[in-house]
This record gives structure tokens, C-alpha cells and sequence, in this order.
């Protein structure tokens, strides 16, 4: 007789060794020649998972005791899976005798066992609910899937599942009832719960441990049929061969995702991810459309803008001496010298970046309180509302490590735990110590970068120059590439290798400390793993702008008294138009970057890890290779796959709202490289991997709160951007105050002299010894003073070399310009967080309707239940009615 334990509130069983021991091998069968099957041999039972490994008989003698150890485990495991009611059948690999394929299939009683363990809502009724119509649906349809080949699913009112009351269930077809994947998550979390190794109270668990020691070589659920060519299984449903037709393929860029079709094939988890996906790249093409205006503004006006005129100009540019911008090395230069690099300033440093980064800070409000509307919807669809609290089991890593015991505090029960309360806090301060030590650490490779940065300034000031002139085929790009410039790039692709092979060592540190802290639920493990590798990217990734943003020209004295770094390195200064363009610099380089290396990641990896599988076993076209063989040749999903996709569009997210005042075109080209990542992402899991584990999600989880943390940051940081890294300030400051009475000469507003006024002197026979240049150029005899950007009173002055009532005008401004835009803005995304309900009533309506059906229905069933048991007494009351004797009853 089988024992029983809770187990989460559960009965489940478990099992002796002696049962163990009396279950016979699994049988061995040959391949029927059957490619497209997804059945047993005998065509009736459908194959609901495949476990893989590798004969041990066939191995070396000198590694027998090894592998036999294996055979060991493996054999007990698979005994405790019959135990346990699963069916297995074995059959030897056609291209490699050595590899044994184990079947698994899940029998009716056992199915329904499992899913009133999960949980598992299943359908009751139809919707009788009508469905309202989007007024748009006419355009909608042009760019729908063909529903030829992907047909709308029957929408049905569902329930928990339950064994006594499944005369109330919708159970048309035993064998179509449960979904393939809700039959694979079942499987799973069998297979994640068997027994391999049983000594005294010590019990291993798991097909995880089975994989990570080698017992297994490979454990997964099966693709229903070849992506390119339909099946000719009758019983086949064809779903992959139907994504990739109306999905998958690059050919269907301009389609809407069948989104309930990838749910319904790959699991909720998987089907969120894309949901959000197409739902974010939608948001940006406006945004887009809007950044590129603003980008068309500032590229039509660079020729008319004032202020680059002045810098051209030969009588005004061409006549201003600027100080070195470095020690010795360094000497004077003209400022018309930087002609070009003003001009490029003007297209992105203009009011209609100012215009779009007030639009962007609106807009992400919008994308994330419509997200929560539209993902409200989903849940409701899919059957996720209020999942997570009720129906998600513990990680069975959790479980083994149950050894205390505590009084849990809703159900006042005795329950096992993993650690004590002191435990625990010691596991949470190690890990969170662990965290700080490696942002330190990347904190400290950013600083070598500056260091970098500092040096490669004063080598290109001092060689470049001369290199250039030296080599004639380079003399039409001289002009263009200055020490800024050549500085501002190489950094830029430094720091951006170093951010890829960083990333290595965080993933493998936050996994560590993420394992080491043992959450309970595989939600509450992504959550804390998504928490400290977002940490570590954002570090990585992001530091390098904040540096050029806020930090680089914004300390650096003046010629005669310059700020050092480290007591060694002159502090790095800005182009005389400002560090804006710089930081488009960095962004351009690090966003295409990364999705181009993203991309061919992505895309070639897995197809040549594939393309040499296949040529290393030497696949023949002429023999027949079963549908579990062809899934095995395929690469296998990591289970941290999707979070590093959802990383890699959070990251992006960042540089698209955050810098955005820097660069009005990113949110175009997060948009076409969204576009293009949604079929690769499509493709890539449809061609190239197994299938994996359908798994429950009720929505991005921990992705939500730093969305909505980033939108909130993205606010402060264009503000800053557009104040101090933005030159639009100070010209504004110009233009209305310093441009006429009592500060100017003009009788109107006007910005004519605004170089002359952002420009201070200095005498040169201030310099100190450690920063006069060594040489000077022809053209510079008898001058005396050269300029540099800063506002400060000039040589002879009382206050000579000290800031001018034109930078405290500057300050307030720019102090003002934020406190006021920042306000503004917050105080328009609370009336929209407060307008925009989360829910749509429609959805309201829906989850009434559905609450109180399953009421009436499962009140319905309590009643006939009751009747049924009633129904012995009441015939036993009727034939002694007449009778005057003793009744009997049966209880």
C-alpha cells in the first residue's frame, strides 16, 4: 500500500524501497519506422516527455564503476516513476546504438491527479460574454496571422480543476482534455519530485541532479511535428509547423503575433514574453516617429543656427584663439577648427530635443500603464489571475534543504524550512555583500576607462595632429578627427568590449549568490537573480554616460589652475560646443553595438552548434529518424534563456528613455532592431531549440517594478542632461538676459556674440610651469590672451579668474529648469497613473462573470455529489417503509 504526506497543502504519494525493487526494467522497444509519431508503439498513448542517456554497457571497462553507479540511479529513478503511475518505454537511438530513448507517458487517473495538485484551470463552459470590437480592427486585420492556417481558439469560463466534481468539466475527449502542454508541466514536476537515491532519511530528488551528474544526458518535452514540413500524423495538430509558417518565418515582419497559439504551444511564461515584446515595439514606432522629426528639425536648421555660424565664421571662429586643453603637449588651436563638430552639436542640441524629452518622459508612463492594462487582459485569457499565491509549488532544491522545522503563521501548521530566521538573514547579508563588492568592482573598471580616457587625450593632442598630416591619403578626414572625437570613440569601443566579457563573470556571481540564498518558488528565484543582474548591468552598462553626462567638464578649473585626477591626470574638458555629442557617441556605439552583436549571437550560435552536430553524426538522408532523435539533435533552452532576453530589452528600455534629450533617434533604433528581434527570437526557439517546459506566469515579475524605477530615473536624467550637459541654458540665459540692457549691446533679443559671451579670457602669462605648452604654431605672434569655455571675469579684473554674474544667472536656470520640469512632468504621469485604470472594466465584467459561474456550477456539483451519497439511504428508507423493523443503515 502506498503511503501518503502534504506536501504544500498537497496529498501526494510516496513509496518504500521494497516497491521500488519489485518494478520491472522499462521495456526496450525498436523504432516503427514512424517518424511523425507522438505515440508509444502502439499508437495510443501519447509520449508527454523524453529522458535520454547513454548505454553504460557500451563503455569503457577502466569507467565501469562509474557508470554503473549511474545505471544504479537511473534505474531507481526510473522504478519510482512506474511507481508513481507514469509509463515508460525505451527505444535505442537510430544514428548511435550507444543513446537510449526513454518515453514517458502520463495515464488519465494520474493526469488528473496532478492537475488538482497544480491547480490547473480547465474549461467549464463557453464565454457567453460578448466581445467588443476595436474601432481600428479594419487596419488591424490586414496585418493579421492567415486564419487558414491558425484558427481562433474557443474562448471558455474555467475552473481549478477537481477529480470529484469532473462530471462539471467540459470533458468532450479524455484524450484531448488535458492540453500537451499542461500534460509536459505535469511530467515535469514528476520528474523533478521522483527519488534516484534513497539512504536511510537522506532522499535525492530530481531530474536536475540527474542532468547536472551526467545520469541523463538530455530531459524534454517533444515538438509536435518538423517546422518546415507539416506531419502526416492525423492525430498531429501541426502547432510549430503553423507558428513558423505565420510567425517564425522573417517573411512575416509586418504580422501580429498569434499570441495564443505561442501560449498554448510553449506555455504562459513564454507567451508573456512576446506579448510584451510586440506590445513595447508598437509603442516605440510612435515615439519613433517623433524622434525622427525632432532629428529632421535639427539637421535642417545646423546650417542657420546661430551660434555654429559664429563658430565657422572666419571673422568671429577663425579669430578666437582657444587655450590648450592639456599640459606641455597641448597647444593653442582656432575655434573655427571645430566647425564640423558644432554643426553635428546643432542636430541634436536644439529646443525639439528639449520638446521630445518632455514627449518621451509622458510616453513611458503611457507604455507602462496601458502594459498593465493589456496585461490584465492576458491574465484574464490565460487563466493566471491570482496564480502565483495559490497554486506555484516550492523548487524542489528548496525542498531537499528542508531539515528545520516552524509554526507557519497562516495555517498554523507545522511546515519544514531550508534555515532559521538567523540563518536566513546571514544568507540574505552574505549575498547582498557579495552584490556591493562586484558594483564595486565595476565601478573600479569604469575609473580605469576615465583613466584611459585622460591619457588618450593628451597622446592624441600631442601625435595625432602630426600623424594625420603625415599620411596623405588621410588628409579629406584630418578636419574630422579631432582628440575629442578620437578619444570619445575609442573609449567608447573599450568600454564596450569590456562590458561584454564582464557580463560572463556577473551572470556566473549572480547565479551563486542567488542559489546560495535558496528561494522557495522558481518565481521568487528569477525575481532575486533579475534584481542583482539588472544591478550589475545597470552599473556596467550605464556608468560610462552618467560619467560623460555629469561628471566629465564639469570640474576642471581653468588654464592657469587646472583639477587633477589622482594627482597625475589634468581632469578631461569638453568640446567648446558641449559634451552632448560625445555622449550621442557613446550611446550610438554601445546600442548598435550590442544588438549587432546580440543579433548574430542569437541567430548563428545556435545554427552552428546545430550545423555541426549534425555533420559530426554524419546524418544520412536515407535513413528514418523518429520525432524524439530530431528534437535531441537540436540545442537544448537554458532555463535562464528568456532572462536574458527580457535583460537584453530592459537594458535597451534604459538607454532609450534615460539619454534620450542625447539622442532623439534611439527609440528608432530600438524600434527596428525590435522588429527584427522578434522574428530572430521567434525563429530561434522554433528551429533551433527543443521545446521547452511549459511554464506558468502571471506576468514580467520582477521586470514591472524596474521598468516603472527606470521610467521614474529617466525624468531626473534628461532634465540634467538638457541643464548641464546641454548648452540650451546657458543660450537661453543669453538670449533673454545677457543679450541686451544693462548685460548686452543689442537693442533685441538676440544670439549674436553668444560664443564671444560663453568664451572667458586668460592671460598666458598666467600659465604655471606644468601646463604651458611646449610649442606654438606659426600663426600664433603676438598674442597674449587665448579663451577657454567657462564663465569667469578676465585678467585685471578685482575678481579676475573667479565666476561671473553670468554663471550664477547660468546656475539658477538650470536649478530652476529642473526643479520645474520635474515637477511638471510627475505631476502629469500621477494624473495619468490615476486616470488610466490597470484593469479594463471589460475584464471586470469578465472575472465576475467567471467567478460566480464557477459558484453555481461547483454549488451544483456539491448537490448531486450529496444525492449520490443519499441515494443507498433513501432506497433503504423505502422498503422498510411499510415495515416495522430495525433499519441498517450504511454508515
Amino acid at each position: 500500500m502506498n503511503k501518503c504526506k502534504w506536501v504544500s497543502g498537497e496529498l501526494l504519494p510516496t513509496f518504500s524501497a521494497a516497491e521500488h525493487d519489485a518494478m520491472p526494467p522499462v521495456e526496450m522497444t525498436e523504432f516503427n519506422n514512424q517518424p511523425d509519431s507522438l505515440f508509444f508503439n502502439d499508437g495510443q498513448r501519447r509520449i508527454d516527455f523524453v529522458l535520454v542517456y547513454e548505454d553504460e554497457d557500451k563503455k569503457e571497462f577502466e569507467k565501469r564503476y562509474t557508470f554503473q553507479r549511474r545505471k544504479r540511479r537511473r534505474e531507481f529513478f526510473e522504478a519510482d516513476l512506474m511507481v508513481r503511475g507514469l509509463e515508460l518505454e525505451a527505444s535505442r537511438s537510430v544514428l548511435d546504438d550507444k543513446v537510449v530513448f526513454v518515453k514517458v507517458h502520463m495515464p488519465w487517473e494520474v493526469l488528473c491527479t496532478y492537475a488538482e495538485v497544480l491547480h490547473i484551470k480547465l474549461p467549464i463552459q463557453p464565454n457567453d460574454l460578448s466581445q467588443s470590437s476595436s474601432p481600428f480592427s479594419w487596419l488591424t486585420k490586414l496585418c493579421e496571422p492567415s486564419k487558414d492556417v491558425i484558427q481562433p481558439e474557443v474562448d471558455y469560463f474555467t475552473a481549478p480543476f477537481e477529480k470529484d466534481r469532473i462530471d462539471s468539466f467540459c470533458v468532450k475527449d479524455r484524450a484531448q482534455f488535458f492540453a500537451p502542454d499542461m500534460r509536459s508541466r505535469m511530467a515535469y514536476y514528476v520528474l523533478s519530485r521522483a527519488y534516484y537515491e534513497v539512504r536511510g532519511d537522506v532522499k535525492k530528488f530530481g531530474i536536475n541532479k540527474l542532468l547536472d551528474g551526467g545520469v541523463y544526458k538530455a530531459a524534454f518535452p517533444l515538438h509536435d511535428s518538423r517546422f518546415n514540413v507539416k506531419s502526416t500524423d492525423v492525430q498531429c495538430a501541426n502547432e510549430r509547423y503553423r507558428l513558423y509558417q505565420e510567425w517564425a518565418h522573417p517573411k512575416n515582419f509586418y504580422k501580429t503575433q498569434p499570441l495564443d497559439l505561442i501560449r498554448k504551444y510553449y506555455g504562459e511564461k513564454i507567451g508573456i514574453y512576446f506579448a510584451w515584446l510586440g506590445f513595447y515595439t508598437y509603442m516605440l514606432a510612435g515615439a519613433a516617429i517623433v524622434g525622427l522629426g525632432c532629428f529632421i528639425y535639427g539637421y535642417q536648421t545646423q546650417h542657420t543656427s546661430t551660434w555654429s555660424k559664429e563658430v565657422c565664421d572666419p571673422l568671429i571662429g577663425g579669430r578666437i584663439v582657444m587655450c590648450p586643453q592639456c599640459d606641455k603637449e597641448c597647444t593653442y588651436w582656432m575655434l573655427n577648427s571645430t566647425c564640423d563638430s558644432s554643426k553635428k552639436l546643432c542636430i541634436f542640441d536644439n529646443f525639439g530635443t528639449l520638446v521630445f524629452a518632455v514627449f518621451m518622459s509622458i510616453w513611458v508612463t503611457l507604455f507602462l500603464e496601458f502594459w498593465k492594462r493589456y496585461q490584465a487582459e492576458l491574465e484574464y485569457e490565460w487563466d493566471t489571475v491570482q496564480f502565483l499565491e495559490q497554486e506555484e509549488q516550492p523548487r524542489p532544491e528548496y525542498e531537499a534543504k528542508c531539515c528545520h522545522e516552524r509554526i507557519n503563521p497562516i495555517t498554523k501548521e507545522k511546515e519544514k524550512v531550508p534555515y532559521t530566521s538567523c540563518e536566513k538573514c546571514l544568507r540574505v547579508s552574505c549575498g547582498a555583500g557579495t552584490v556591493l563588492f562586484w558594483v564595486a568592482l565595476i565601478i573600479a573598471s569604469i575609473v580605469g576607462i576615465i583613466v584611459y580616457r585622460l591619457a588618450a587625450f593628451f597622446t592624441f593632442s600631442s601625435n595625432l595632429r602630426k600623424e594625420l598630416k603625415e599620411l596623405k591619403e588621410l588628409q579629406p578626414i584630418k578636419e574630422y578627427v579631432t582628440p575629442q572625437m578620437a578619444t570619445s570613440v575609442t573609449a567608447s569601443v573599450i568600454s564596450f568590449v569590456v562590458i561584454m566579457v564582464l557580463n560572463i563573470l556577473y551572470e556566473r556571481v549572480a547565479i551563486w549568490i542567488t542559489d546560495f540564498e535558496l528561494p522557495r518558488t522558481r518565481t521568487e528565484y528569477e525575481n532575486s537573480l533579475t534584481l542583482k543582474m539588472f544591478l550589475f548591468q545597470f552599473v556596467n552598462y550605464y556608468s560610462s554616460c552618467f560619467y560623460i553626462a555629469f561628471f566629465k567638464g564639469k570640474l576642471v578649473g581653468f588654464p592657469g589652475k587646472p583639477v587633477y585626477w589622482l594627482g597625475t591626470y589634468r581632469n578631461e574638458e569638453c568640446d567648446p560646443g558641449g559634451c552632448l555629442i560625445e555622449l550621442t557617441t557613446q550611446l550610438t556605439v554601445i546600442m548598435g553595438g550590442k544588438a549587432i552583436w546580440n543579433n548574430i549571437q542569437e541567430v548563428l550560435f545556435p545554427w552552428v552548434k546545430n550545423l555541426i552536430s549534425r555533420c559530426c553524426k554524419r546524418v544520412r538522408s536515407e535513413k528514418v529518424i523518429p520525432r524524439w532523435e530530431q528534437d535531441f539533435q537540436l540545442q537544448a533552452y537554458g532555463a535562464l534563456g528568456l532572462f536574458y532576453e527580457y535583460l537584453e530589452m530592459v537594458i535597451q528600455f534604459g538607454f532609450v528613455t534615460l539619454f534620450v534629450a542625447s539622442f532623439p533617434l534611439a527609440p528608432l533604433l530600438a524600434f527596428l532592431n525590435n522588429v527584427v528581434e522578434i522574428r530572430v527570437d521567434a525563429w530561434k526557439i522554433t528551429t533551433q531549440f527543443r521545446r521547452m517546459v511549459p511554464e506558468k506566469a502571471q506576468d514580467i515579475g520582477a521586470w514591472q517594478p524596474i521598468l516603472q524605477a527606470v521610467a521614474i530615473l529617466a525624468v531626473a536624467t534628461n532634465a540634467m542632461i538638457t541643464a548641464f550637459t546641454s548648452d540650451m541654458i546657458p543660450r537661453l540665459v543669453y538670449y533673454w538676459s545677457f543679450s541686451v540692457f544693462p548685460y548686452g549691446d543689442h537693442p533685441n533679443h538676440t544670439m549674436e556674440g553668444y560664443i564671444n559671451g560663453s568664451l572667458s579670457v586668460f592671460d598666458i602669462r598666467n600659465f604655471s610651469t606644468e601646463s604651458e605648452p611646449l610649442t606654438k604654431p606659426y600663426w600664433f605672434q603676438n598674442i597674449t590672451t587665448c579663451r577657454y569655455r567657462d564663465f569667469r571675469y578676465p585678467p585685471g579684473h578685482p575678481w579676475e579668474y573667479q565666476h561671473n554674474i553670468y554663471y550664477w544667472h547660468v546656475i539658477a536656470a538650470k536649478l530652476a529648469f529642473i526643479i520645474v520640469l520635474e515637477h511638471v512632468v510627475y505631476l502629469t504621469k500621477f494624473i495619468l497613473c490615476y486616470m488610466i485604470p490597470d484593469v479594463p472594466l471589460a475584464v471586470k465584467e469578465k472575472i465576475k462573470r467567471e467567478k460566480y459561474l464557477t459558484q453555481v456550477i461547483l454549488h451544483e456539483a456539491n448537490l448531486k455529489l450529496v444525492s449520490k451519497h443519499l441515494k443507498p439511504i433513501v432506497n433503504i428508507l423505502k422498503e422498510h417503509e411499510d415495515k416495522d423493523s430495525e433499519i441498517d443503515l450504511p454508515f
